[in-house]
């Protein structure tokens, strides 16, 4: 690739990153192009689909997400692990208005963004399996009560980034007090709620 064809992508990357951040993934793309000043053609040229452009935006962001889980995976306390792991994505995504909706899309072209995502899930639920030997983590946790967390956490309306921080720092203390093995109750049964199976364009 050219250096100037290199620099367009790496501009409208960076533009759609945070146009997605403020306004979610229902952006047009010519709105994207015109922030990032380069034609539609231009933008379609280097990414065909929204979904390619949505998931060139957030593979940066996925990568560092599977580095977290990996983080939590090497503390030698499982339940410390776990809390950190969820309380720092969490953080994110109420700061991210597109992140939510990246996580739970498909995208089956995308290698990059689909190898992180699967890394970051795969390693999240090997430290959920590891509090839940240590006795820490309710047996009965699954994929599908982190996807309810996680969509639970992206419906938080703020009038303020410090709000919005505060709020999902409540939520996810509520979410891992109702975690813990030592209080568990019953629950109702779990609903399918898997990642990248949620979100349908409109």
């Amino acid at each position: 690739m050219r250096a100037d064809a290199r620099d367009n992508r790496d501009r409208i990357v960076r533009v759609a990153r945070g146009t997605f951040a403020e306004r979610g993934i229902d952006v047009p793309m010519a709105a994207i192009a015109r922030r990032a000043g380069v034609g539609v053609a231009t933008l379609y040229r280097r990414f065909p689909t929204k979904e390619s452009l949505v998931a060139a935006a957030f593979a940066e962001w996925m990568a560092h997400c599977a580095v977290l889980v990996e983080e939590g995976l090497v503390d030698p306390d499982p339940w410390r692990g776990f809390s950190a792991v969820l309380e720092r994505v969490c953080a994110v995504q109420a700061l991210d208005r597109g992140l939510t909706s990246a996580l739970m899309t498909a995208f089956p072209d995308a290698l990059d963004f689909a190898t992180h995502r699967t890394r970051a899930l795969s390693g999240f639920m090997a430290l959920a399996r590891r509090a839940q030997e240590a006795g820490r983590l309710r047996a009965d946790f699954g994929i599908d009560d982190l996807t309810m967390l996680l969509m639970a956490n992206s419906g938080l309306v703020t009038d303020s980034p410090e709000a919005a921080l505060a709020a999902s720092r409540r939520l996810v203390a509520w979410f891992l007090q109702s975690c813990r093995a030592e209080h568990a109750e019953a629950l109702p049964p779990p609903v399918p709620l898997g990642l990248g199976h949620l979100y349908r364009r409109r």
